[in-house]
């Protein structure tokens, strides 16, 4: 009998897919299918896995595949509350008179692991919720939102009903089991608690709405081999948060935020993937605004930038690329991206020694290798032309790697023209044990989507003592567009779960800070059509820069973040 559409979004038995063409041109898939419009720019499928031989076709679609992204989480936790954060980036200074900016009158919405609704830091001082709406793409006992197929909303009425009761989650089940939604969203949007001395954000006024993604689906934690336990999301669940997010937003009156604190290496690092470009026709909306963190891979030796010149005179054109794989090492994808209009192609050497023989693939074909000696096997992927971003795509699974050096022989077919090629390994989480390149790069290490074009992206600073923040992603993009636009605090950041530090948060004081700019232009009708790709520009403008530093450059984009210096700006100042 067949399943109805929620039960195969939610089935592992089914594949899920993004594509950006009309779902009738799928030839034999027309049975036994379920499919989402995304705002008319994207589908998300779901067809049943019996369609497809094995796991090989679904890797020969992987342009299609919906990519996984992680947490950028690390330590902390500890603490009491601490203001600097806030007052280094001008944000206290702003919510007092005369402006008096607290987000008053904007959403912002925040796609992560839910969120702690009994916080007093998320309730009004009559104790009533500031949360609009949490979907929670987790629970299926409940109603989802209209024109959504999946998990259940509950609203404002909801929540304060729940906050009302001796039992809160008999009536909203919803909860942060991992506490990162939570941590977002009080950095950002937090109440005022005793005066300001208990707790303080960036936007203590603006309203809440919530979207607690549910878990990638178990086959595509094996697919890309992503440790048991490790927090991992679909850019397909993302992008419907985004749209969910949208149906906020009351142009030219109620202005939405979004806040992302996830990210991937999946993708070829200019924001063409499917999220990266649903969110710039999002961030170019009025009233809309879309903050991501730029991730915490800067210092994770997960990427090799390799140039290769034009020889000539039958000189080789051949890079070594080694990589260490720790004892331990479920697997690994790695992701070659070549410039154009050069090709590329790709041998493999074990560390005991076998080797696959550089192979020209076709338009695009998969291939499969096992070894003699060594359990391993090895699948890749050759697209001459990926279709988002026009440039060739090697991928290579590596499944039950040998430990040691392996050695990716990159290997020019022809002619030097351009000659560059970047390589990306998974983000840290991903990866059951330490796998890295011995001679890595730490620049274009932002991860997706925080590479598109006309969202906010941001790296990390010490706030205590505007110091770069090492594991922070670094720019500019791999086409050389500059990426981040600034950098925000996110080291000892005060949050409901105690101080921490972690690029998310930097995402979460910047989207306060957004939503304070938001009130002033569009709650207060000083500037109503604004939208984010604006609102970068204005806070680049104000942006505070130390002499000693040439901008913009890969760390810091245009400087730090200064809400001060950005209305200085608008004064001429």
């Amino acid at each position: 009998m067949p399943l109805d559409c929620r039960e195969m979004i939610l089935s592992n038995n089914y594949y899920d897919a993004i594509t950006d063409y009309p779902v009738w041109a799928l030839e034999g898939l027309q049975e036994d299918i379920c499919h989402l419009n995304i705002d008319n720019l994207y589908n998300a499928l779901y067809f049943e896995r019996s369609l497809l031989r094995d796991v090989q076709d679904y890797f020969f679609s992987y342009r299609s595949v919906p990519k996984l992204f992680g947490l950028m989480q690390e330590g902390g936790g500890i603490g009491g509350f601490d203001p600097n954060s806030l007052i280094a980036s001008g944000i206290t200074q702003v919510q007092r008179a005369p402006l008096s900016l607290t987000g008053r009158g904007v959403v912002i919405c925040f796609i992560d692991t839910g969120i702690d609704y009994t916080s007093p830091v998320f309730r009004r001082e009559d104790g009533s919720s500031r949360i609009l709406a949490i979907w929670d793409q987790t629970i299926q006992t409940g109603t989802p939102p209209q024109g959504f197929q999946y998990g259940t909303e509950y609203k404002k009425e909801d929540i304060d009903a729940a906050l009302g009761s001796e039992d809160p989650y008999s009536i909203v089940p919803s909860r942060d089991e991992i506490g990162h939604g939570s941590s977002l969203a009080s950095a950002a949007a937090g109440s005022q608690l005793n005066g300001g001395y208990g707790f303080q954000s960036a936007a203590p006024d603006a309203d809440i709405v919530v979207v607690k993604l549910k878990e990638c689906k178990p086959y595509l934690r094996d697919f890309f081999m992503v440790p048991r336990g490790v927090p991992a999301y679909q850019e397909n669940d993302i992008m419907m948060a985004v749209q969910y997010a949208n149906t906020f937003a009351e142009p030219l009156s109620r202005p939405v935020v979004i806040c992302i604190g996830m990210g991937t290496n999946y993708g070829d690092h200019t924001g063409s993937g499917p999220l990266g470009r649903y969110l710039n026709a999002i961030a170019v909306k009025r009233s809309r605004a879309v903050v991501v963190a730029g991730g915490n891979e800067g210092n994770a030796a997960h990427h090799y930038s390799g140039r290769m010149d034009n020889l000539g005179g039958g000189g080789e054109n051949v890079d070594p690329v080694e990589v260490r794989v720790d004892s331990g090492a479920e697997g690994f994808f790695l992701e070659l991206w070549g410039s154009l209009p050069d090709v590329f192609t790709i041998s493999v050497r074990t560390p005991g020694g076998e080797t696959i023989p550089s192979v020209r693939l076709g338009l695009q074909d998969v291939v499969t290798y096992s070894f003699v000696y060594e359990r391993t096997k090895v699948s890749i992927a050759g697209y001459i032309v990926e279709p988002a971003s026009g440039e060739e795509l090697i991928v290579l699974r590596v499944q039950d790697p040998t430990p040691g050096i392996w050695t990716f022989r990159v290997e020019a077919a022809g002619e030097i023209h351009n000659g560059e090629f970047n390589i990306w390994l998974p983000i840290t989480q991903f990866l059951s044990a330490p796998v890295y390149f011995l001679e890595s790069s730490p620049y274009i290490t932002l991860t997706e989507p925080a590479m598109a074009s006309s969202v906010i992206g941001v790296s990390t600073y010490d706030a205590a003592n505007n110091s770069f923040y090492i594991t922070s992603g670094r720019g500019y993009s791999r086409c050389g567009a500059v990426r981040p636009d600034f950098a925000a605090p996110g080291v000892n950041v005060s949050t409901v779960n105690g101080r921490e530090s972690n690029s998310s948060l930097a995402a979460a004081i910047t989207a306060g800070a957004v939503a304070q700019f938001m009130q002033w232009a569009v709650v207060e009708r000083n500037n109503v059509i604004v939208e984010s790709r604006e609102i970068k520009n204005y806070f680049i403008r104000g942006a505070s820069r130390s002499f000693d530093i040439t901008y913009p450059n890969r760390e810091w984009g245009y400087g730090r973040l200064n809400m001060v210096g950005t209305f200085d700006a608008l004064i001429g100042v």
